[in-house]
């Protein structure tokens, strides 16, 4: 928890410093997941299949030269997957913090254009569910044998869009890079995978 604060902390430093130089933009940002997550296990691979969610946060342009922008955020973002096990339906859907730190590069001039952006993500898991038929149990977060995934996950984003004046549409893949299976022998992984839709309106900047 110390870790989150600090880096949220720190973020939202970086937003006030920039408000100086009138070069920064900000705004809510709101879309939808589709997302998959891998389970393997002592060589053995559920197939998973695509569990929508959805993703809403704040968002901040820092333009660091002309087309060349910083763009951190603060998002909460719901993933997950859907299995089917010898004729039985479940799902793991954990929901995160997510920190995501892109470069954005934008072509065009005017009030219309394309962009496209990449950059790492961090992010903590701070809730969801894990679902069989008739039940559903909260996720539980660590390293034991009776977690249920890592808390900590980071990754890739890679994506582009179109920007209309101070409103973006966007199309991101996240690429989870941290195996969050909590005992990683007998070849245990989970990673997570994410399409994300989104939508942002920015205020501020010149």
């Amino acid at each position: 928890m110390k870790n989150i604060l600090k880096i949220t902390l720190s973020i939202f430093c970086l937003f006030t410093f920039s408000q100086a130089y009138s070069q920064v933009k900000f705004g809510p940002k709101i879309g939808l997941n589709l997302s998959t997550m891998t389970l393997k296990s002592s060589g053995i691979s559920l197939d998973p299949k695509t569990l929508v969610g959805f993703n809403v946060g704040v968002i901040s342009e820092i333009t660091l030269k002309e087309n060349f922008i910083l763009q951190p955020g603060i998002i909460y973002s719901t993933k997950g997957s859907k299995y089917s096990v010898t004729g039985t339906d479940m799902q793991i859907a954990p929901t995160y913090l997510e920190i995501p730190v892109n470069g954005v590069y934008k072509f065009g001039t005017g009030s219309l254009k394309a962009f496209l952006s990449a950059g790492p993500y961090f992010a903590f898991g701070i809730g969801g569910s894990y679902e069989t038929p008739g039940e559903s149990s909260d996720i539980s977060y660590g390293s034991g044998d009776n977690d249920d995934l890592k808390p900590f996950d980071f990754g890739l984003n890679l994506g582009g869009g179109l920007e209309i004046d101070k409103f973006q549409i966007s199309v991101q893949y996240g690429l989870g890079l941290a195996n969050l299976a909590p005992d990683p022998s007998n070849d245990n992984e989970t990673k997570v995978r994410v399409i994300g839709i989104s939508m942002a309106y920015l205020f501020g900047g010149k």
